[in-house]
């Protein structure tokens, strides 16, 4: 089965206009993200998909340096942009991966795409019940799976968000849950804001401004220096249906 990362990515956020373009010891943002789940052993391709709206187009140009594929679909309707990007790229599996988690870690998606497999899920997550810091949020799912919640879902936060459809209907398709040992959960990884990127910012100064840093590391600089947690601790995460 082919399976294809597809990284959602916009100019667009409300909190942290063109987020995803910021620099980030020397690299963009996005090219964080690229270049870390290029490592991922057991994907076949990495696309990015952008929208059509003429701010992405900086996203396009950003992905014609990285050497990266990129789709570009409806705004909105983020699952419409999926099920035709896993189309045009012929995905027989897809992970998402969205462009604010630029410590999104390899062996998580490898872990997440093993377990999808072994396991025969329609759709597999480490972040159904959290325990990875956020930020590490990986999710798989069939082109099937894909293609009947392109069909079904029908409420407007199903389709921005891609994959309610799914976990919500466990019933209708088979979903799997991966879980740490330990939860880590209270970390928050992910880039929404300034104090956001200024905790990634330190944590990539400190190791150098290399992207093959492993989340493991990252934690233990946490528990080390728990003022960079701090930096953004008080961050409150978006509800799917706040968009």
């Amino acid at each position: 089965m082919r399976v294809v990362a597809i990284i959602q990515a916009r100019m667009g956020s409300t909190r942290l206009p063109g987020k995803v373009l910021k620099d980030l010891g020397g690299e963009t943002v996005l090219a964080r993200v690229v270049n870390r789940t290029r490592r991922a052993t057991l994907l076949d391709e990495v696309v990015v998909a952008t929208s059509v709206l003429p701010a992405d187009d900086a996203i396009a140009r950003e992905c014609e340096g990285l050497k990266a594929a990129c789709f570009r679909g409806d705004e909105v309707d983020v699952l419409d942009r999926y099920y035709r990007a896993a189309q045009k790229f012929a995905a027989g599996a897809v992970v998402r991966i969205t462009a604010d988690c630029p410590l999104i870690d390899p062996e998580l998606i490898d872990a997440t795409i093993r377990s999808s497999r072994d396991q025969k899920a329609d759709y597999a997550s480490n972040a159904l019940v959290l325990t990875y810091p956020r930020g590490l949020d990986v999710e798989v799912f069939t082109a099937d799976a894909l293609a009947r919640a392109w069909s079904a879902a029908k409420e407007e936060y199903q389709r921005e968000h891609v994959t309610p459809y799914l976990y919500e209907n466990p019933e209708l398709f088979k979903v799997i849950s991966i879980a740490g040992e330990v939860d880590h959960s209270k970390y928050r990884w992910t880039l929404d804001t300034a104090e956001d990127l200024e905790m990634i910012r330190a944590v990539y100064k400190h190791f150098g401004n290399r992207d093959s840093i492993r989340w493991i590391e990252v934690l233990d600089l946490m528990e080390a220096q728990p003022e960079l947690a701090a930096l953004n601790s008080h961050v409150r995460q978006k509800t799917l249906r706040e968009g």
